[in-house]
């Protein structure tokens, strides 16, 4: 654990690679992609503050986008990381897309970001977050006979993942203990509820949307391509709000793309 008190998974050499999860999800939700990019990187995958085994902390919760953003710039200073890439999906891509406004790194690639979404929409990914948190609530037996039965892995499963069977069972039960223990949930959701993504990166950055993302809709990549006119935008084709689970291959590609290992 750093002096910041976050925990993270790091595996592999080369330039750092920071991965950052959505609301409610833990470091764990890198897992399919993990080793394909620690061939390429110090891969660092973050418990975001509040979220996965890290701690509030003491200070209380940051209370609005700038003060997350300070506290991942804030564990980049503890781990001794000069301007790594970060990669980031829905709240992790917004404040990876951030973080290149902010010049703290060299590269982001944000999958189905939030921040590009109307107040309604907003409260539509909210809603539907939180049912599947207070879903995960039911006993750890009841979970697992509905995980362990693909059709209604499908039902429980399909609003986030395109794929939903694609999945291990042991991975959707520590995905569930995650968003039930989620200690920042509703802070953070209550901190972002204004929020908008306005910044004007200078460093390579790729924006990559689920085309059949039910959380934060795939038509939200249309004002994502206005904001960001300079930003590579790609499709991540069949897949859900969550990618790196649907199609593990081409999500590592894309970010590797963006922080340029595959071309070296």
């Amino acid at each position: 654990m750093s002096p910041v008190e976050v925990v993270f998974e790091r595996r592999g050499a080369g330039t750092p690679l920071v991965l950052l999860h959505g609301i409610g999800h833990h470091w764990a939700a890198w897992s399919p992609v993990l080793d394909r990019l620690a061939e390429a990187h110090d891969v660092i995958a973050v418990d975001l503050p509040g979220f996965g085994r890290s701690p509030v902390p003491v200070a209380g919760l940051p209370a609005d986008m700038p003060g997350l953003v300070a506290a991942v710039a804030e564990l980049f200073a503890a781990l001794g990381l000069e301007r790594p890439h970060v990669a980031g999906n829905s709240l992790g891509g917004a404040i990876a897309l951030e973080l290149a406004a902010a010049g703290a790194v060299s590269s982001a690639t944000a999958l189905s970001p939030a921040g590009f979404c109307t107040p309604r929409e907003l409260r539509w990914a909210l809603t539907v977050l939180t049912l599947h948190r207070n879903a995960a609530r039911l006993p750890e037996p009841v979970l697992r006979s509905l995980f362990g039965n693909p059709a209604l892995r499908t039902l429980a499963l399909g609003m986030i993942l395109a794929r939903p069977n694609r999945m291990a069972l042991a991975e959707a039960l520590a995905d569930a203990r995650a968003l039930r223990e989620a200690r920042a949930f509703r802070a953070v959701a209550r901190a972002g509820r204004g929020y908008a993504f306005a910044g004007a990166p200078t460093v390579p950055v790729t924006v990559a949307w689920g085309t059949r993302d039910r959380i934060l809709p795939y038509r939200q990549a249309a004002l994502a391509r206005t904001r960001l006119p300079a930003a590579r935008h790609l499709d991540l084709a069949g897949c859900g709000h969550v990618p790196m689970h649907d199609d593990p291959d081409l999500v590592a590609s894309v970010i590797l793309d963006t922080t340029g290992a595959r071309a070296a």
